[in-house]
Formats: C-alpha cells, structure tokens, sequence
C-alpha cells in the first residue's frame, strides 16, 4: 500500500525539523510527504523542500488544505498530520493493517500529549475520552454504528478514494474540520480510534495552562455540535 502523508501547514518552520526527523526514521518508509502550504510568512516551505517534501501551494484554512494535499497525493491511502504531531515508527504497517478492514472507512491513531518537560495525562485522558462521548451526546446514531469522532492530532488515515468519493473536509473549516470528515466518512464504514500511540506536541496547553485549554477544547467542540460553525477559529487562538 503506498501511503502519502499531507501536512496542512502555516508558520510552522519551528516544528517541522523534529517532524522531519521522526518520519525519516519509518520502517517501513512512507510514499510521499505533501507539505500544503496556506501562506507562511516563515521559512516552512523552504524547509520542507530541504527535507524533499513536496511543497503545495493553498488557500488558507484546514479544511481547504487538506482536501488540496489528498487531491494531488498520488498514494492510494493518505495520512493527515499536523506538523506538531509525530506518528509512531511503525505507522505505515499500522495504517496499512488497519485499512485492510474494508468495513473501516476512517481511523486514527490514539494521540499522546506531550511536551519537553512532562506528559499531559490529563488532557490526553479527556482527548480520548472525547471520542467516545461526543458522538454519543450528539450523534448518538452514529456513535452506535461504531464511529469515534476524531481530531486531527490524532493523525487520521483513510482511502483516498474513499475521501474524494464522500466530498472530503468541509473546505470553508478553519478547525473542527476533521469532525466534519468523520461525520461524511461515517457513510463509508466504520470510524475507528486504533489502539497506538501517537505523539502530539504540548504547546497549546503550555502556552494557555491546562483549564483553559481543555475548556476550549470543550467550547469549540460544543459549539460545532450544536451547528455554530460561523468563525468557530475566533474561538481557538492560534499558537505557533
């Protein structure tokens, strides 16, 4: 199975070197690397094109990026990482095992919130919760059916046909665009959370402290159930 893995990116030239790093070290190795692009100001395109990435040109937003990337991917399975979040070394044997299923439509890894100094359990606990509890409060038909709602440092995987066949993210979504995916892919099969570990860095959390970042974890995901999805991002400040 050839694995392309897209990185929807802004100004993230601080991140992507240990990114770098940690998917130069697969085994097996990836496909491709797409870096798309939604106008960095730093230096994140000339880094990735230093790693040999492809560098894909955007409009900015997540939702738009990512379905830019897995247009153009070239294999026939995508990997979604945000350039903070590291995939274990084992992920294309995962992915390719997990995809194997063919009832399963959409899933991820189980992430892990980390930082230089100390592990967030807390916050990685109420991430993994939130799979489970989300879709039963408010699509409890579907949470029955077997779909976990996702996120994108969860490092979501998926056929490409399959994304490209069912419209892909929501492209007007600045965040919660991979809850929108998982509600769209739900329509091709099953939405798994799949038991393996993923790192995803701790720097929201460092830069807000731990309340107010889980209370804004729980706003916005609130605010998207309940179908408020007009300028969600105000409510989600950017950190870089």
């Amino acid at each position: 199975m050839r694995i392309s893995v897209v990185i929807p990116a802004l100004n993230e030239e601080k991140a992507l070197p240990k990114l770098a790093e940690v998917l130069a070290r697969l085994d097996p190795a990836l496909f491709e690397v797409l870096l798309v692009d939604g106008g960095s100001e730093d230096r994140t395109k000339q880094l990735a094109e230093s790693f040999g990435w492809r560098v894909i040109a955007s409009p900015r937003g997540r939702g738009v990026q990512i379905n830019t990337g897995v247009e153009v991917a070239e294999g026939e399975s995508v990997l979604i990482l945000h350039a903070d979040t590291y995939p274990p070394a084992d992920a294309m044997a995962v992915i390719a095992e997990t995809l194997s299923d063919p009832a399963i439509a959409l899933a991820s890894f189980t992430p892990v919130i980390r930082g230089p100094d100390k592990t967030r359990w807390i916050t990685t606990a109420h991430n993994w919760a939130k799979t489970w509890y989300a879709p039963l409060l408010f699509r409890p038909h579907l949470f029955f059916r077997g779909v976990r709602l996702l996120f994108g440092d969860h490092g979501m995987f998926f056929r490409r046909e399959t994304f490209l066949k069912y419209g892909g993210c929501d492209p007007a979504a600045k965040v919660m665009e991979e809850a929108d995916l998982c509600i769209r892919m739900a329509r091709a099969g099953k939405v798994r959370l799949v038991p393996r570990a993923i790192e995803t860095s701790d720097r929201r959390i460092a830069e807000w402290g731990g309340l107010k970042a889980n209370w804004i974890y729980l706003k916005v995901g609130v605010l998207w159930a309940l179908g408020a999805r007009e300028r969600l991002e105000r409510h989600y400040p950017d950190v870089r």
